[in-house]
C-alpha cells in the first residue's frame, strides 16, 4: 500500500481531518490484554484514587496510538509513518458508564522536507485539556 496524499498537493498549514474517540472502560480491558499491561490504574477505580487519580486512566499508548490514526487515516498507509513522538501531559481519566471519554484529536502539516516527507503536529484534549505534548508525526507522501 502506498500512501494516497501527494506530497506536491500539502502545504505547511494543511489542516488533517479531525477525530473524536470515545475511550470506554472495555476499551481499557482490551488494551490490557493486546498489551500485557494491566497496572491496576488502568482498571481498578479502589487503587487508582489511592494513589491519588480521580479514576481510572486509560494507558498512555493508548492514547497516543488513538491520536495517531489521525495520520495513518489521512495518508492511507500505516507504513509511511517514519516516526512519532508524543509527550504525555494529563491522563485522560475514563468513567464507569455508557459514555466514557471522548478525545478530540485534531492534526495540521508544520513542516514540509524536500525529501517527500511532511511533520505533522497533533493536538490531543480530553475535558478541554491537552493530553499530549509535542505530539509530532513524520510521513512520507506520494
Amino acid at each position: 500500500m502506498t500512501a494516497s496524499v501527494a506530497w506536491v498537493d500539502v502545504e505547511v498549514g494543511t489542516e488533517l481531518p479531525s477525530l473524536s474517540v470515545d475511550i470506554e472502560r472495555v476499551n481499557l480491558v482490551r488494551y490490557a490484554g493486546a498489551s500485557g499491561d494491566f497496572n491496576p490504574i488502568h482498571w481498578n477505580q479502589r487503587f487508582a484514587q489511592s494513589v491519588g487519580l480521580p479514576d481510572v486512566i486509560a494507558h498512555g499508548m493508548l492514547t497516543m496510538a488513538t491520536a495517531g490514526r489521525v495520520v495513518t487515516d489521512w495518508v492511507g498507509d500505516p507504513g509511511a509513518l517514519l516516526e512519532y513522538g508524543v509527550r504525555f501531559t494529563r491522563p485522560v481519566v475514563v468513567p464507569d458508564d455508557d459514555a466514557g471519554a471522548t478525545v478530540e484529536i485534531s492534526g495540521k502539516v508544520a513542516e514540509k522536507r524536500d525529501d517527500g516527507t511532511v511533520r505533522v503536529d497533533l493536538t490531543a484534549t480530553f475535558a478541554g485539556s491537552t493530553v499530549l505534548g509535542k505530539a509530532q508525526a513524520v510521513v512520507r507522501l506520494a
